[in-house]
């Protein structure tokens, strides 16, 4: 079998994922691809997953912290430095993820860590506290090929971890796949002396033994676009809201709260990443501006900037009534 090994240079999950996607589509049938990458400051999803549901959406814009979705299914994860980012891909029939799992301790056994396999695609180590996930793994396949990708934490920011990933109370109903929460450990705590380039060896050489070959590293930076078909329109989709938010399972998102006027309920049924439809109910004395708004929100993207873009429209109708700005600043915090 051909061996194939890729280093990223970039830090950004976008830029990665399209890479890992295109590699994934025209890597030759007889072949097996080892990739190893880094993405900075990013909250990654599960194909199938609700942002709004997984993610602490609001803190997340306002420290910077990318969102992407990536091909595969599983739940969501935050990546910063800490964590190495690693791709097994194979043609079938010699594609078995059995393979990439064993390749993987086989790594970590010559790093002196005792990690085993656990039932939900995790790698863990057993220690007096007891179990500590140290890995999480996603898959897909075709019907000629496929990868099992995941990433492992060597000596992550498990607070910012924590943040990004516990969602501010929202009563969202979703068809979603919910994360499953797993108590985590970096590897520094098992050897302190371990870093990215340290794990890439050993999973290099790892990925080569099993192999009986050898294959020279292939370095792919933004600033070069790696040769695959079709790259540009698979990044620019990669990048796009669209894709990362838009492609969200339906799902209502259901909010009230009471001003000195009256008390407001107001139910999102958004598909597609656009609300389809906005239903309010309020005890004001006067409904109808707020029933006007809900109105002419269907088909509106269901981001900030969307929003805020409405709002702006609909107050300036409404401009005698001032009291309406409350509303107004309510909403924008409840959606970001």
């Amino acid at each position: 079998m051909r061996l194939r090994l890729l280093f990223s240079d970039s830090h950004c999950p976008l830029f990665n994922l399209a890479v890992e996607d295109g590699i994934f589509r025209q890597m030759a049938a007889d072949s097996a691809v080892l990739f190893l990458w880094r993405n900075d400051n990013t909250v990654v999803i599960g194909r199938a997953q609700n942002p709004w549901k997984e993610c602490n959406t609001q803190r997340m814009a306002e420290d910077g912290v990318t969102l992407a979705r990536r091909q595969s299914g599983g739940g969501a994860v935050f990546h910063d430095l800490g964590n190495t980012c690693f791709t097994f891909m194979a043609g079938k029939p010699g594609y078995d993820k059995a393979v990439s799992t064993q390749i993987l301790l086989n790594a970590l056994h010559t790093l002196g860590i005792a990690a085993e396999a656990s039932g939900r695609n995790d790698l863990v180590v057993q220690t007096a506290d007891g179990t500590r996930k140290i890995s999480g793994s996603a898959y897909r396949e075709t019907h000629d090929r496929g990868f099992h990708h995941g990433t492992m934490l060597l000596n992550a920011n498990l607070t910012r971890l924590a943040d990004y990933l516990n969602p501010d109370p929202k009563k969202l109903q979703a068809k979603g796949v919910a994360s499953i929460r797993s108590r985590v450990a970096n590897l520094s705590e098992f050897k302190p002396d371990i870093d990215h380039a340290k794990l890439c060896d050993a999973l290099t050489q790892a990925f080569f033994a099993h192999y009986g070959n050898e294959s020279a590293a292939e370095h792919i930076s933004p600033g070069v676009f790696p040769d695959l078909p079709g790259f540009a329109e698979r990044y620019a989709k990669q990048k796009s809201w669209e894709w990362n938010f838009g492609n969200t399972p339906d799902f209502m998102h259901t909010f009230d709260t009471r001003f000195d006027w009256g008390g407001v309920e107001l139910y999102f049924d958004v598909e597609k990443g656009a609300i389809n439809r906005a239903r309010l109910f309020t005890d004001s004395l006067n409904p109808a501006p707020l029933e006007a708004f809900a109105a002419q929100l269907p088909g509106t993207p269901y981001q900030p900037q969307a929003l805020q873009a409405a709002l702006k429209t609909w107050l300036a109708q409404y401009s005698e009534m001032p009291e309406l700005q409350a509303f107004g600043d309510w909403l924008m915090s409840e959606v970001r």
